[in-house]
């Protein structure tokens, strides 16, 4: 069976294929092939190569299989034409590498296979972790060994790059740390380089690095490779549909269709706003004729800002990194009067025809900003378009009710999710692509719904797993070059570790990690107050929420000790954590941590517990109040029943605590659920609606003014239309049963559908009378259940049944 589908549309190109199987020899000690380099480099400074190597073959087999793999990145072409990325983002000890078939782009006699490899070096990403400039590809077999990277393969350094955008943080006012821009010199490009017939005389013999090339263990190791455990993501072409302005002559949209070029005259500046019309991840491609020595630029936002000090983005200072400050985004549909500020390219034409510029990695934008000057020659633009890119996500949940509106929440909060999906889950695609705890855990639990694809978490658990510092916590964010250490983040490893527990039979991956996870619940032990049984003070960054009361996200008693919301957090993970331990044996354990959570939670409770205000405290000095104090008293458990329906009502209604964000409204969703409250979530939904009157086409990282406009951990709502108002969770691990306890709220009528590990969950509910339904259930094979309704029990079974009460 063939592995690899090739689409061509146009000048771009959608590669659809599946990772190939390994021969198991190469994952036992070393392999033949060598990492090789660029002679006369710096091998850890900025750079972008070209390798390839010309081979002949006498005959064809069904499959030829390759692994391969790069230090930054690479681009993989064989005969010209371009068959895969990555590798995927990992680290030294855990190295991946992508194992591709090619046969269907190779001939019998002469081939070439070629490589972009680049190394951005100091302007790296902050989620790249790097050695060296390197390269490797390995042949799976005696027949595929032929391709080996040695000294035979051939490389150039392309000196037509430079990095540029290098003051993104300064310009933009925040933090923003996925890269440089590319600056491209077309008449210095090796144009053709990937094709067959190119010649490369000139070129200088590869430079072995290592040989043999360790995979999984060996000694004195420079990368430790392992297979890619992730699919290869998908590219798709994206037209631009709409010009919004220009500048310097009159531009339509005709060009946007690759059907009709746009000629821009000799010694002229032009600025051209393009809309894409929603937020996207995508690579530009930009395709040129003529217009020697002219300068294209393009720039990319997320959205267009007025800037409150002048009217034009000038004398501003840039030391601060508080954009909210000067900078206001409005409607995401106007553009009257904004300004583009964002992270940019440039190609530098060179007068030759049909030019290809596409930038090394993805771009985030939905407006893109296209600034030409030409010299003596017109420039002829003739296509520019972008190639979808991400994780190759397939939708198999759908969700239907009598409020229309909520399916344009469902359409947005689903592309959020696409977005901050690609190599690893990204907090946001635009400012970081950095993979944080807090964030996963949300965006797993919406993949597992709305697709069944368990395996980006899966890679995520790992990931946290192997960036543990030595105290025992994980990092707050990985892969990542820079320490950050988020220690509430380390208990939301624990909590993806239960919801994977709880969602999916795989239960001895699961089990590799109760030692880990011992480590993360020690460290908060060594931290508890022996007096008061309450947190004390915790170094590293003790982020909860971006609440405009906690500084720097951090609540009070964090930094000093006593928070009970951190507290609270850990006996909600303690208990987790039981649950875990004690389904895998380990009784004893699971018994102290019930224990300490029972004591923790009783002690903290009637220390911040204010009787007048029926909300819990920040800390027990009862002077700062918050939502996320409350919340996670319910979720933990500490709150007596009692209590339970004044403190939550309170904590919806009190205006003077402070606030969840978009993201801990996940949280207080689910402290609805466990108190009974679930039918107000859908009067809850009112931020969201809110996002979309603002014209946002992605759902951003906290109310306006917000840095990110596309955030996924407010992507919740895809999770909460099934777990809340449809009501389906798992009541046993592996979701091997299901409870289904819709709160319908006042809708009147839903219909759901979602995977399961054994097949699909559909339910249909539709209110009669006054506190009647009918409900049509269908769960899958060997999965029981209960129905849930106004207190009533209703056993349920494999298959179809229907419930009318």
């Amino acid at each position: 069976m063939k592995r690899v589908f090739l689409f061509f549309l146009l000048l771009g190109f959608v590669t659809v294929f599946a990772q190939s199987p390994i021969n198991p020899d190469l994952l036992k000690g070393s392999w033949k092939a060598s990492w090789i380099s660029c002679p006369n480099i710096g091998q850890r400074d900025y750079g972008v190569y070209h390798f390839r190597k010309t081979f002949e073959l006498d005959s064809m087999k069904e499959k030829f299989i390759v692994h391969v793999s790069a230090d930054n990145r690479y681009r993989l072409f064989v005969n010209g034409v371009a068959v895969c990325s990555g590798p995927a983002r990992g680290d030294l000890y855990n190295w991946y590498f992508e194992s591709v078939d090619i046969a269907p782009y190779l001939h019998k006699g002469n081939n070439t296979i070629a490589a972009l490899v680049w190394n951005m070096g100091v302007h790296a990403p902050v989620a790249q972790i790097s050695n060296q400039t390197a390269f490797v590809l390995q042949g799976d077999s005696e027949f595929e060994k032929i391709i080996n990277t040695n000294s035979s393969w051939k490389v150039m350094s392309d000196t037509a790059y430079i990095p540029c955008s290098l003051d993104n943080g300064a310009r933009v006012k925040s933090y923003m740390v996925v890269g440089p821009g590319d600056q491209v010199d077309a008449s210095k490009f090796p144009w053709g380089w990937e094709q067959e017939n190119y010649k490369d005389d000139t070129w200088a013999k590869a430079v072995s690095i290592t040989n043999p090339v360790n995979v999984g263990y060996g000694s004195d190791n420079l990368w430790s490779l392992k297979p890619r455990n992730i699919p290869l993501m998908f590219e798709k072409i994206q037209r631009i549909p709409a010009v919004r302005r220009s500048e310097g002559m009159q531009v339509g949209s005709d060009f946007l269709n690759g059907n009709k070029p746009l000629i821009v005259p000799a010694n002229k500046t032009v600025s051209i706003l393009l809309d894409q019309s929603f937020n996207t991840v995508a690579y530009p491609q930009l395709i040129t004729s003529g217009g020697k020595h002219a300068s294209i630029k393009l720039s990319y936002t997320e959205a267009l800002l007025v800037d409150t000090n002048t009217a034009r983005y000038k004398g501003i200072n840039v030391n601060g990194q508080n954009r909210r400050k000067d900078f206001q985004k409005g409607n995401r549909n106007d553009v009257e009067d904004k300004l583009v500020i964002g992270n940019y390219d440039i190609f530098i034409a060179d007068g030759g025809s049909k030019r290809m510029f596409r930038p090394l990695w993805f771009r985030t934008y939905r407006y893109m900003q296209v600034d030409i000057t030409t010299k003596d020659e017109p420039l002829e633009i003739n296509d520019l378009y972008g190639m979808a890119t991400g994780y190759p996500f397939e939708v198999k949940a759908s969700f239907k009710s009598n409020d229309s509106s909520l399916q344009q929440i469902w359409d947005i909060g689903w592309r959020t999710a696409q977005l901050c999906a690609g190599e690893t889950y990204f907090d946001c695609p635009y400012y970081e692509q950095l993979q944080y705890e807090g964030d996963t855990r949300i965006q797993s639990l919406i993949s597992l719904y709305v697709t069944g694809d368990d395996r980006l978490m899966r890679k995520a658990i790992l990931d946290f797993y192997h960036s543990r510092v030595p105290e025992g916590l994980t990092q707050g964010r990985y892969p990542s070059s820079r320490l950050q250490v988020i220690p509430p983040f380390s208990l939301y490893w624990i909590s993806m570790l239960y919801d994977y527990w709880m969602h999916r039979n795989d239960f001895k991956f699961v089990e590799q990690f109760l030692m880990p996870i011992a480590g993360v619940l020690d460290w908060y032990e060594r931290k508890i107050d022996q007096q008061k049984n309450i947190l004390g003070p915790m170094k590293w960054w003790n982020f909860v929420d971006w609440n405009q009361k906690f500084p720097g996200g951090t609540p009070d008693g964090a930094n000093d000790g006593n928070s009970s919301v951190i507290t609270f957090q850990y006996v909600y993970t303690l208990k987790q954590a039981a649950d875990l331990f004690d389904y895998f044996g380990k009784t004893n354990e699971a018994a102290r941590y019930r224990a300490l959570a029972e004591k923790l939670g009783k002690a903290t409770f009637d220390l911040c517990y204010d009787a007048k205000k029926s909300v819990i405290a920040n800390t027990p000095l009862k002077n700062t109040f918050s939502q996320h104090a409350s919340i996670m008293g319910i979720l933990s458990g500490s709150v007596p029943k009692a209590l339970q329906q004044q403190i939550i009502l309170n904590t919806l209604t009190d205006t003077s605590i402070s606030q969840a964000t978009f993201y801990y409204r996940f949280y207080l969703n689910r402290a609805l659920n466990v108190t009974g409250n679930a039918n107000r979530y859908y009067k809850e939904l009112k931020p969201w609606r809110d996002m979309i009157d603002l014209g946002l086409t992605t759902f951003a990282e906290e109310p306006d003014p917000t840095r990110s406009d596309c955030h996924a951990w407010s992507s919740s709502p895809n999770y909460d239309f099934f777990a809340t108002i449809c009501g389906i969770n798992p009541s046993k691990p592996g979701f091997a049963a299901v409870k289904i306890a819709p709160a319908l709220g006042e809708l009147n009528h839903i219909v759901g559908s979602m995977p399961h590990p054994e097949g699909t969950i559909k339910v249909e509910i539709k209110k009669t009378g006054t506190n009647g339904i009918d409900a049509a259930i269908e769960l899958p094979k060997n999965t029981p259940g209960e129905f849930l309704w106004n207190g009533k029990v209703i056993a349920l079974k494999p298959g179809s049944q229907r419930i009318k009460l």
